[in-house]
């Protein structure tokens, strides 16, 4: 899967712009507050539907327009060829529209099962030192790339807790809590299985290349946490035992959408030890153990967007990420730096190179 147009308007600081991005490596060079990030925000908002950085009203819009655009075609395995796909986007921050392939789309999620990309960026760290939200959300993407089932599964626990909480805060009856505990454990059991199977099988990339990739830092086993006491209960009866809790909460406090994983350290007492550095390293791994998991269940690779990578990672680590992806046949990757480290420098050949500066992107002559 890679990119061939990238246009955007009215996104940030840019009012029109649009780059042609070659297959392998693109860099995109500029200082400090030029707009590099601002191309990853737009493939990133294609994507998932939301920015890394915040929500579309919250100065996504450049400022006195109406709404941003993004326009995003793409190649991708499709049979005996590449298949040529086109997706565009407007937001307004209230409201949306979107196209897929030349028809108009009902939700955001038909946008985003399109386009795969994995992005990298100072934020990332989160996956390992955040909230639960973060390492959900990271589940939840995986098997929503590679499982078929999952999201109407997904769907069906979503709106079933949404019943229950409503109820819930409404004072609903025993008659009506049992209906809605019935189909929220049903739904809830299928979810939580392929979140486990979907975890256990990323725990030997993950060993693979942290031991690659992480000089200096051993990852162990993903362990899942599936937000009740599966060991001892049911979620039927893990949601019955719970229901004066939760009536005098309002909310249901057991169940997936409570559920976590970590990522064991052999020799640390756990993700508070690590250093920032060594945080932001283990969630680039994880990162791309699940976009290597992608490319092995889908045959291609989703498009890696690496956010101001030499700031985030030494010369040394730079050096080995770079030789690793770089090294992925059919793998396009973005990465953005105020300017060309000696790690990238060694890469650079063959590389689409971008300027970025004062709102336009400038392509450098090979």
């Amino acid at each position: 899967m890679h990119v061939t147009r990238l246009a955007v308007g009215d996104f940030r600081r840019f009012d029109s712009v649009e780059i042609a991005p070659g297959p392998g490596l693109n860099l995109l060079l500029g200082p400090n507050g030029a707009g590099k990030t601002s191309v990853l925000e737009a493939l990133h908002l294609m994507a998932y539907g939301r920015s890394f950085r915040g929500r579309v009203r919250d100065g996504l819009v450049r400022e006195h327009a109406q709404a941003l655009e993004v326009f995003v075609e793409w190649e991708e395995a499709g049979g005996p060829g590449e298949l040529r796909r086109r997706a565009g986007l407007r937001h307004s921050g209230q409201d949306w529209t979107g196209r897929l392939d030349g028809q108009d789309v009902a939700h955001l999620g038909q946008l985003c099962a399109a386009l795969a990309v994995v992005t990298f960026e100072p934020g990332s760290h989160a996956l390992i030192a955040g909230g639960a939200e973060n390492r959900r959300r990271f589940l939840d993407w995986g098997l929503f790339h590679v499982e078929p089932d999952f999201l109407p599964l997904w769907r069906r626990y979503a709106r079933a807790l949404k019943q229950r909480n409503a109820l819930l805060k409404a004072g609903g009856s025993t008659g009506q809590l049992d209906a809605w505990d019935h189909e929220l454990a049903d739904a809830g059991e299928g979810l939580t299985a392929f979140r486990e199977r979907y975890l256990s099988e990323l725990v030997a990339p993950v060993r693979e290349l942290g031991a690659r990739l992480a000089h200096g830092l051993e990852l162990g086993g993903l362990d899942f946490h599936p937000g009740w006491r599966r060991q001892d209960l049911s979620l039927a009866d893990a949601l019955l035992l719970a229901r004066e809790r939760d009536r005098l909460s309002g909310h249901t406090g057991v169940g997936p959408h409570r559920a976590d994983w970590s990522l064991a350290l052999p020799g640390l007492p756990g993700r508070e030890a690590l250093s920032r550095g060594q945080t932001k390293l283990a969630a680039l791994v994880v990162l791309l153990a699940q976009a290597g998991d992608y490319a092995a269940r889908r045959g291609q690779w989703p498009v890696i967007a690496l956010d101001d990578l030499p700031s985030e990672l030494d010369r040394l680590h730079q050096a080995r990420v770079l030789e690793y992806l770089c090294g992925r046949p059919g793998l396009q990757l973005f990465i953005t730096a105020t300017e060309s480290t000696e790690a990238l420098a060694d890469r650079s050949a063959g590389a689409s190179v971008f300027h970025v500066e004062q709102g336009r992107i400038t392509r450098q002559a090979q």
